[in-house]
């Protein structure tokens, strides 16, 4: 037991050795490394620097590679951003004049598809109009042919007539001069006056229109010597009577006897006054009167 004390004083007094020198020795430890420190810092300083300038230039260098590669990047994105867009606008520019010229194809085709309707309905419609033209003259030449034929038959019927009655009163004439009425110089007036037209122009017809003059023909010897424009006289100077309905005077051996009335506008004693003259003009005997040189009475010779 005592031998156990022991050992326990001595182990206990070897640990207050140990936690008194323990101390001592850990600040002389420190109070070293302390003093080593400084010296180690001012060693490490320098390459720390070097470290800190290099890891510096290393990352503006991988700073100005990435901005190159940035750079590139967007210059190469802006290329291929233009070429796109310069493609594209090319693109759509021949579209555009694709379509533009589609669409002036399409304009010209029906222009001239519309031309050409227009030019079939033009000639369609002149054609149309030709045939109609045709057709109204046609059928204008045919009336006008029947309307020809008619009166070509009517004035040969009317000449027919009138030939009969100029026969018959050339016969009548021919016979007897004296179953005329004779009128007295005093009656003369009232018979011309009731012969007088009221509208001349429409009553009177001359005798191609009468289908010519089938009557006596004066022998040329004494016609030239006293009829014609420079043998005038005046009626009222020779007997006058009423033969056939119509008034007629004798001159130069000859019987003249009225065919229509006498113009309107003439002066109511123009028989007394004017003087007048025998013409054979064309178809037949036609009054004259130095007055009014443009009438003319168509007018029926007659032989005692």
């Amino acid at each position: 037991m005592k031998r156990v004390g022991l050992i326990m004083i001595s182990t206990g007094v070897l640990l207050l050795l140990l936690l008194t020198v323990a101390p001592t020795y850990a600040q002389q430890e420190q109070h070293e490394q302390e003093a080593k420190s400084p010296k180690k810092e001012q060693q490490a300083k320098p390459e720390k620097q070097q470290r800190q300038a290099k890891g510096q230039q290393e990352q503006q260098k991988k700073q100005q590679q990435e901005q190159v590669k940035s750079e590139r990047q967007q210059q190469q994105r802006q290329a291929k951003g233009q070429q796109e867009q310069q493609k594209k606008q090319q693109q759509e520019q021949v579209k555009s004049e694709r379509q533009q010229q589609q669409r002036q194809a399409k304009g010209q085709q029906e222009q001239q598809k519309k031309q050409q309707q227009e030019q079939v309905k033009s000639e369609r419609q002149q054609q149309q109009r030709q045939a109609k033209g045709q057709q109204e003259q046609q059928k204008k030449q045919q009336q006008e042919q029947v309307k020809s034929e008619r009166q070509q038959q009517q004035r040969q019927a009317k000449g027919q007539q009138e030939q009969q009655r100029q026969q018959r009163s050339q016969q009548q004439a021919n016979r007897s001069s004296q179953q005329g009425q004779r009128v007295q110089h005093g009656q003369q007036r009232e018979v011309w006056q009731q012969h007088r037209a009221r509208n001349w122009q429409s009553e009177h017809r001359d005798w191609r229109q009468r289908g010519g003059y089938n009557g006596y023909r004066i022998p040329e010897d004494r016609y030239r010597g006293n009829f014609g424009p420079n043998h005038w006289f005046r009626i009222y100077r020779y007997p006058v009577d009423v033969y056939g309905g119509y008034p007629r005077f004798q001159y130069g051996g000859f019987w003249f006897g009225f065919m229509d009335p006498w113009p309107e506008y003439w002066s109511d004693d123009w028989y007394d006054n004017d003087d007048v003259y025998i013409v054979y003009f064309e178809d037949g005997y036609y009054l004259y009167n130095r007055r009014y040189p443009r009438d003319r009475i168509a007018i029926m010779v007659y032989v005692n």
